[in-house]
């Protein structure tokens, strides 16, 4: 009978040797590999940077960039009854659908696992909206709502921008997400950002 083996969660299609490290961090051989291994001992890393305060404003950002928050900011953009009011609240809205499909399409074709369930002794301080961590949802829209506001006059463009930046570094810092994942998601959201320019001109 064979010896049970430290084997982490793997990519799909994603070959080589596995092994864990000290830390709980999966050691991955091949360039893909060592790139999600590098990926997981920045996540670690920033574990850390943790305290009171930072935890709460992190989870305030989190809150601010799931579904029902975009919800919340669109609905009160048309509830102003103003042309710039309905424009906004339809901008934000196309940027967060599009994201939010174009993420969850890739997530469920990839299926790389959550950090807290790939990484060992690993504890995420938010709850997972579902099983998959590539790429972040919460930063796909963020960043599909920042784009899409990117010529919005008043300075909502910048405000949109950092807030999504925010949204992204909270993902990472609260063990939701890898830093790969809100990378990806980032990029996913400027796609979906621009499209929804496209569509509500």
């Amino acid at each position: 009978m064979s010896e049970p083996s430290d084997r982490g969660p793997e990519l799909p299609g994603v070959e080589g040797a596995i092994a864990v490290d000290a830390d709980g961090v999966v050691v991955r051989e091949g360039r893909l590999r060592r790139i999600l291994s590098f990926d997981e001992a920045l996540l670690v890393s920033v574990q850390r940077f943790r305290g009171p305060c930072r935890t709460v404003i992190a989870r305030a950002l989190t809150a601010v960039g799931d579904g029902k928050g975009w919800t919340a900011i669109g609905v009160a953009c048309f509830a102003t009854s103003t042309p710039r009011g309905r424009h906004l609240g339809l901008r934000i809205g196309a940027g967060t659908i599009l994201a939010t499909l174009l993420s969850q399409a890739l997530k469920r074709s990839l299926t790389r696992a959550r950090p807290d369930s790939a990484i060992a002794g690993f504890e995420a301080l938010a709850a997972n909206p579902d099983r998959f961590s590539f790429p972040s949802g919460h930063t796909s829209a963020a960043f599909g709502v920042a784009v899409a506001l990117a010529d919005e006059p008043y300075g909502i463009g910048p405000c949109a921008l950092l807030l999504a930046v925010g949204i992204g570094l909270s993902r990472v810092y609260l063990g939701a997400h890898y830093p790969l994942d809100v990378g990806a998601g980032a990029l996913l959201g400027v796609f979906a950002g621009l499209a929804a320019r496209l569509l509500v001109s």
